[in-house]
């Protein structure tokens, strides 16, 4: 009886044995990224250069099996929500995404309440690294106020008289802003300017008011789907090559959703899978994309990527999960590419790192390469700390 009972005692708990070890609970990242709505196609290309930046290193991190949790981000109340959710049910010890500034905004002040990491891979309004920057938020794509000032001086080669489209919310209204202080200091004149609200269906009234108007050029700021049902009806009422088109931080799938015919514009880009000077691992990551996915890497892949390697790297160096180590891995993190690098600024968390100002070709034989690189932003990759601005001029002050 007495061994029957030590047998059935040890069967009832059988984890208390100090032979039988659990399972090792996988490092989780959160992946905050839209999966509907205007922006998905985008997002869409964020998270597959996502999960290959894992795939890569074999879904481990710090020699640990490690996951991705993507959640969605419809709106910046439910962003935040899901964020919570991440980090409190699902155990993340650090969060990629922000597809949309009016998310982004919203997602970084719920990291520093959170004391979570927060990579932001897409979202581009200046206040992100700017007057809204916190210890915990970590930002890639170039802020609008200098992407603006990146393409102002193409802008000003077709005149001084400018229309602008914007949309009307913190991107759109951030380019609004930055376009308008520069067209002042040149010395021009905004002929006209609408703000649009999300997801518009029929940009024909505006389209009549620019022809009316006559500007020399139209300086847009509309994202996504919207940029891309613009140009098309720009393209049917007749407008494509009467009055040039211009505007920051096109993206692939934008302007592959607008079609051939009717594709048009200079635009600022991160990234070309398809330029020449690529350095040789981002050579790779586009191989090994259209051999993953059969199609060319869109910009939003490679940012998706980047941002990723980023986070992944710093864990790797820390050799640690806890929040504050990971901040401090991102903030000293630091990789070659070409004659240049990628890295963290450490006042406010905004990567350096140089833009291209692309084109639409003349002719379009490739359903997918549209674009012929005009210039890499700024020639000298010494530059960047002057052309992303100083404390003063950025407005972070960062506890």
């Amino acid at each position: 009886m007495r061994r029957r009972k030590v047998l059935i005692g040890m069967a009832a708990a059988p984890l208390a044995a100090p032979w039988i070890t659990r399972a090792a609970e996988p490092i989780r990242i959160g992946l905050l990224l839209a999966k509907t709505g205007q922006i998905a196609g985008q997002t869409e290309y964020l998270a597959n250069g996502t999960f290959l930046a894992m795939q890569e290193r074999d879904n481990q991190i710090m020699g640990q099996p490690a996951e991705l949790v993507w959640l969605d981000e419809p709106t910046p109340q439910a962003a935040t929500q899901n964020m919570r959710k991440l980090v409190q049910e699902n155990k993340v010890c650090a969060v990629l995404g922000g597809s949309l500034s009016s998310n982004a905004l919203a997602e970084e002040a719920t990291a520093a309440q959170l004391k979570v990491p927060f990579v932001c891979d897409n979202a581009a309004a200046t206040e992100i690294s700017g007057k809204n920057c916190n210890r915990f938020t970590f930002r890639l794509n170039t802020p609008v106020v200098v992407q603006s000032r990146m393409i102002a001086p193409y802008a000003l080669t077709y005149g001084k008289r400018w229309y602008h489209i914007t949309a009307s919310y913190a991107f759109g209204q951030d380019i609004l802003r930055s376009s308008r202080a520069l067209l002042k200091a040149a010395g021009g004149t905004e002929v006209g300017a609408d703000e649009v609200p999300l997801n518009t269906a029929d940009f024909s009234s505006f389209i009549l008011k620019i022809r009316q108007a006559r500007p020399d050029v139209v300086v847009g700021g509309l994202s996504a789907g919207d940029l891309s049902t613009f140009l098309k009806q720009w393209n049917e009422l007749g407008m494509k090559g009467k009055i040039p088109f211009v505007e920051i931080a096109i993206g692939d799938t934008d302007i592959w959703a607008v079609g051939p015919e009717a594709a048009t514009g200079t635009f600022t880009k991160m990234w070309y899978y398809n330029n020449p000077d690529n350095p040789p691992e981002e050579k790779a990551f586009a191989a090994s994309y259209q051999k993953k996915y059969r199609k060319p890497a869109a910009d939003k892949a490679w940012m998706g990527w980047i941002t990723a390697r980023s986070l992944f790297e710093s864990i790797d160096a820390v050799k640690s999960t806890d929040p504050m180590a990971i901040v401090q891995g991102l903030e000293a993190w630091k990789v070659q590419a070409g004659n240049a690098s990628y890295s963290y600024r450490r006042f406010d968390h905004q990567m350096l790192a140089r833009n291209l100002a692309v084109s639409v070709k003349d002719k379009i034989t490739d359903r997918w390469d549209y674009f012929d690189v005009k210039a890499t932003l700024p020639e000298n990759p010494a530059d960047l700390e002057k052309v992303f601005g100083t404390p003063e001029e950025v407005g972070c002050k960062m506890s």
